[in-house]
């Protein structure tokens, strides 16, 4: 390798990974260990220290797994990063290191379901809670910031609807209050926005979407750009002073940029246990050596698929922000400069009996919970994925009733169009 930058496609094959120094294998091995031999006392309490990097557990930390961490870093440009075992855990794990009983995360109201049923309630039952608040509006988020307040949560394009978050200016309102901004870039992918360059102190991913690529794992990632000063306060108590749960020890200050990172590992994998499988690793790490081919194909096949929608008389809107009827069309130019992702939603005319008419027509389209395939996949998210919001919050997260998300895949754009085509003569028969 040599020592200028490398671009984003070396960094997608090279980034983490070298050949295996005892056997010369190419490829990274599926490290299938639970634990690692110690060359004496010392050097495992060294380890336990923290005053050496090695391995100690898997359930800290895996070779596999570490590989995959560092070139999902290397793709965000942060300083370090976590793999864990969903998207979902990569959420909680963003937030442990600075939340406390009594504490608050101030999120978008247009968040996945399953994010705003988890900030919603189930957070609740660590002493957090969330308030939800128009994300359009930055005078509304920096309203809801109050003294309790340790983090910013919005995703990059918004899952359902598409809508696109101006990252510099939440990053703005999150800097002035003192706050680390989380954002979940899963359904953008590094290739299409790096949040960390519009401010965003942490990045979280489910690594099982495009990262990935293949619907064959699930995985998270957590990314820390190292930039946010975590003594400048007292607010996270866990990182800038000492902490109890780790012999007394003062991550910021000892471990600088890489404080979070650490933390992460050694107290919160430690305890929550919510690790990520080497052979799950591996095939994130494998997908994502072609993420760049299959992000533009993605982009491409959604931006004709969004414009043969727009001009469907059965249709009454679309969402997508790569249209220039989106109000959110100039901001997706400057966040996603290179497209503006593959998940939308489209409304149908006929209303929530003519979407479920439509899934069940579909034939190349997979009825599926998921998002980020290679292969195109449709829901009706009012039914399934936020159906456990009320009526108003449906709408607010841009999944109403009247409303079918679909997440476009790279396969011949003509097959996918044909396919809605049909479908949407059943539905609206």
């Amino acid at each position: 390798m040599t020592d200028r930058p490398m671009g984003f496609d070396t960094l997608a094959i090279h980034a983490g990974t070298a050949p295996d120094p005892a056997t010369g294998a190419r490829q990274v091995p599926i490290y299938q260990t639970t634990a690692y031999v110690f060359r004496d006392a010392d050097h495992a309490a060294k380890l336990f220290n923290l005053q050496e990097v090695g391995y100690i557990y898997s359930r800290l930390n895996n070779p596999t797994v570490s590989a995959l961490a560092s070139r999902v870093c290397a793709l965000e440009g942060g300083a370090g990063a976590i793999a864990c075992s969903s998207g979902h855990a990569a959420q909680l794990m963003a937030l442990f290191p600075i939340m406390q009983p009594g504490r608050n995360v101030v999120a978008s109201t247009r968040l996945y379901g399953g994010t705003i049923q988890q900030f919603s309630n189930t957070i609740r039952k660590f002493g957090w809670s969330a308030k939800f608040v128009d994300f359009d509006d930055p005078k509304a988020i920096a309203a809801a910031i109050d003294d309790d307040t340790r983090a910013v949560f919005c995703e990059t394009i918004c899952n359902p609807g598409g809508a696109i978050s101006d990252l510099d200016a939440i990053a703005r309102v999150a800097a002035h209050a003192g706050v680390p901004l989380i954002v979940d870039n899963t359904t953008a992918s590094p290739y299409l926005c790096r949040p960390i360059e519009h401010g965003a102190t942490l990045v979280v991913h489910s690594a099982t979407k495009y990262l990935t690529g293949n619907g064959t794992v699930t995985g998270g990632i957590v990314v820390d750009s190292g930039k946010f000063d975590w003594s400048a306060s007292k607010k996270f108590p866990s990182l800038s002073e000492p902490e109890p749960a780790y012999h007394g020890l003062v991550f910021h200050p000892t471990l600088g940029n890489m404080a979070f990172t650490f933390h992460s590992i050694a107290i919160g994998l430690r305890d929550l246990g919510m690790t990520m499988n080497p052979q799950g690793a591996h095939y994130t790490l494998m997908g994502i050596e072609t993420l760049s081919l299959r992000m533009q194909r993605h982009v491409e096949n959604a931006q004709t698929v969004a414009e043969w929608l727009e001009q469907d008389p059965r249709i009454e809107a679309v969402t997508y922000p790569g249209l220039k009827s989106s109000p959110y069309h100039n901001l997706a130019k400057m966040i996603t400069p290179k497209g503006a992702g593959a998940l939308f939603t489209f409304r149908v005319k006929g209303g929530y009996e003519a979407c479920v008419k439509l899934i069940d027509n579909v034939k190349l389209f997979s009825h599926v919970a998921n998002l980020g395939d290679t292969r195109s996949l449709i829901i009706h998210s009012a039914s399934t994925t936020h159906r456990q919001l009320s009526p108003e919050a449906q709408v607010q997260a841009g999944a109403a009733p009247d409303m079918v998300r679909v997440s476009i895949g790279i396969e011949n754009v003509a097959d996918i169009i044909a396919d809605l085509n049909q479908a949407l003569e059943k539905a609206t028969a």
